[in-house]
């Protein structure tokens, strides 16, 4: 016979740690860290850990806008230094099996075009890696670009992106708005520095040489061939770019300027209201240099707000090292910190912080028009962004959460807070946003032009933006938290794309963080709300595999190599966020069959928690990029699946939320109270 679940947590743990007091002031130790985080605006925001590209590319952008007295400068070279591997490479998440190529090569060329001397330590390591790891042939188009721009790599050596592409109709599959929302917004100001191919190159004594070791003339600057069959669309794309760019050096014509023209219009147009573009960096800096180019000095109002942008809170200091953020998450945090807050038993009237956060976060609501438009007209905005500014990409992800947060508030705060409105413009915007396959994408709908992929400029992120398991289940949890179950002709279509999305294992892959046990930490709360039988024979799959995957400390773990490497699904150290993952998705389930696996999770927790209230936690668990190129899963049991990346996630961008740690154990510590105070009345036979 299964163990109760108040059994099970004093089985699992020591004394100290079992009695549901011990659970009672683990939550309110958390719910003290988390007042006491709070801004006092109301919003919260944690750091954002990324690769040390955002470092590097910003000491290489300071570079070409001829800007070496900026006060961050010498703390960002810190960042640079401290991120360093003990093989000289850098890292693209932490504790990758390897570094990577690229960023390591854009992190030396940075700390060159700082005066770093190559016979440092640090160079020469960093050195001897690079050229052991196929020298600079081997980085990708972003950093071969990078090098063209300081005078390090020939234009004729990177793709072409001709400015001609923002005069194309939306039907072509060129069209700029058939290419992901953060694609777009990096490729306009690219398609200006690759049209102008400006050069500002690094300093006589800064140059990169010695990465040239048979000189720079026996160098092979030729794009590697993508395609693997003569007759691909990679192949035909390869000889149209290398055509392009023959045409490209022998033309100036009018067209030419009219689409530069447009291209700097809608760069200047899209600046958010605080400086940055797209609320993330790569097409900001990008941003940034093509304005330059196209004869915008540094003083002008767009070019210094854009810079000025770049100081707190998008830089942060740490340990005496300035990081640069590649985004900021303050919508995110503050709705999953809500919801953490929500289910643990806050008390929402008499709370001031949670009225601060909820006003906070009404006033974020978008209410302007945006780029998600111009192929999905007719739909009136009502979402929500990740960022603080970011108003022409609100997202569904965030606009599900903060859905959730709301419909489970609105009774409490009743003519308080004005929900309702909120509410309805949030839902009618989401069910605008569901795609052709009964889903949903993050930023567009139907954004699935699988072509757009194949150009040789992408080799690194994703081009396109299709629809995720993970999205999807957020958008079901909120249905369900606004009373709509199976009946409704949309939750059911999304609960069978969800279905057949399902792994063989019983798992489902995590597009938006790491990796199966996101999924299917997403899911199976999700199908809960919605009023599926979590008795189904495919619930239970994948709650057994959750168990399954459970560490010998109770904690679950996963690392981002599982993108690439299958034997890795649900594998790695225990994490506080994971650990909260798998707890949630086992809760939602409800079975007692779990109880055990529950209360050996919860003593995890309680056992790791600080004393302080929180969690520590050094681990990527959010993703940015795969890096499979295409914008969804691979299968990579399939023989025709091998990538350019191995583990190291060289195409991929992975990412450390540093609040993760802390709302995502508190959620399920809250759901857990629950579970154990009122069982459920249904029971699962063993």
């Amino acid at each position: 016979m299964a163990l109760t679940a108040q059994q099970a947590v004093r089985a699992a743990s020591r004394p100290d740690h079992a009695s549901a007091s011990s659970l009672d002031a683990a939550i309110d130790a958390a719910i003290g860290w988390a007042i006491e985080d709070q801004d006092p605006k109301g919003f919260w925001v944690g750091m954002l850990e990324s690769n040390p590209s955002m470092e590097a590319e910003w000491i290489l952008c300071m570079h070409f806008l001829g800007i070496r007295d900026d006060p961050k400068y010498p703390g960002v070279v810190r960042a640079l230094l401290a991120k360093q591997r003990a093989d000289g490479s850098w890292e693209n998440y932490r504790h990758a099996p390897k570094g990577d190529i690229s960023t390591t090569v854009e992190c030396y060329a940075a700390l060159r075009a700082a005066g770093h001397d190559p016979n440092s330590a640090e160079l020469v390591r960093a050195r001897d890696w690079i050229l052991s790891h196929g020298g600079l042939a081997k980085v990708r188009v972003f950093t071969k670009m990078w090098l063209a721009l300081i005078g390090e790599w020939p234009w004729d050596g990177t793709p072409t992106l001709p400015p001609e592409l923002i005069l194309l109709p939306t039907w072509v599959p060129f069209n700029i708005y058939r290419f992901a929302s953060w694609a777009r917004g990096t490729m306009v100001p690219l398609c200006i520095l690759s049209a102008k191919r400006p050069v500002r190159p690094l300093p006589a004594e800064s140059r990169l040489d010695e990465l040239f070791p048979g000189g720079r003339d026996q160098m092979n600057y030729a794009l590697p061939r993508r395609g693997k069959r003569f007759f691909s669309w990679e192949t035909l794309f390869h000889g149209i770019d290398r055509l392009a760019n023959w045409v490209g050096k022998r033309s100036v014509y009018p067209q030419r300027r009219e689409a530069i023209r447009l291209c700097v219009e809608w760069i200047i147009e899209r600046q958010e209201a605080d400086g940055c573009w797209g609320g993330i960096q790569p097409p900001w800096v990008y941003s940034l240099m093509a304005l330059n180019v196209a004869g915008y000095s540094i003083h002008h109002p767009v070019l210094a707000k854009g810079l000025e942008a770049f100081n707190a809170p998008w830089a942060y200091e740490r340990d005496g090292a300035t990081f640069i953020q590649a985004c900021m998450s303050p919508v995110w945090d503050t709705v999953l910190m809500l919801l953490a807050l929500v289910d643990c038993g806050h008390d929402y009237l008499n709370s001031e912080p949670v009225r601060k956060a909820l006003r906070w976060v009404l006033d974020e609501q978008v209410h302007a028009p945006g780029d998600w438009q111009e192929l999905n007209p007719g739909v009136e905005p009502g979402g929500w962004a990740f960022e603080f500014e970011n108003d022409c990409y609100p997202d569904v992800d965030d606009t599900a959460v903060a859905l959730i947060v709301l419909a489970r508030l609105r009774r409490s705060v009743n003519g308080h807070l004005p929900l309702a409105d909120a509410i309805d413009r949030a839902a009618n915007w989401v069910r605008g946003m569901v795609c052709k396959n009964g889903a949903w994408a993050a930023f567009d709908r139907d954004n699935t032009g699988y072509l757009v992929a194949k150009i040789p400029f992408m080799d690194f992120g994703e081009a396109i933006d299709p629809p995720s398991v993970d999205v999807t289940a957020h958008v079901l949890e909120a249905f369900g938290a606004l009373g709509q179950d199976m009946s409704d002709p949309m939750v059911a279509r999304a609960v069978e794309y969800i279905k057949a999305e399902q792994e063989d294992d019983g798992s489902w892959f995590g597009r938006w963080g790491v990796n199966h046990i996101y999924g299917t930490g997403a899911v199976l709360p999700a199908l809960e709300a919605v009023g599926e039988d979590m008795s189904s024979l495919y619930v239970r799959r994948a709650a057994d595999w959750i168990v399954e995957r459970q560490n010998e400390d109770g904690g679950w773990g996963e690392t981002c190599a599982s993108y690439m490497d299958l034997s890795q699904r649900g594998v790695g150290p225990s994490t506080a966020s994971q650990t909260g993952w798998a707890l949630m998705a086992l809760l939602a389930v409800g079975y007692h069959h779990y109880d055990e696996a529950i209360g050996r999770g919860l003593a995890y927790l309680m056992t790791t928690q600080r004393p302080d209230g929180t969690w520590d936690e050094e681990e990527y668990t959010g993703t940015g990029f795969p890096g499979y190129g295409q914008g969804h899963r691979i299968d990579l049991s399939q023989p025709d699946a091998a990538l350019p990346q191995g583990t190291e996630l060289g195409r991929g961008f992975m990412i450390n939320y540093n609040l993760y740690r802390h709302y995502f154990p508190l959620m399920a510590m809250g759901r857990a109270r629950e579970h154990l105070g009122q069982p459920r009345l249904a029971e699962a036979a063993d």
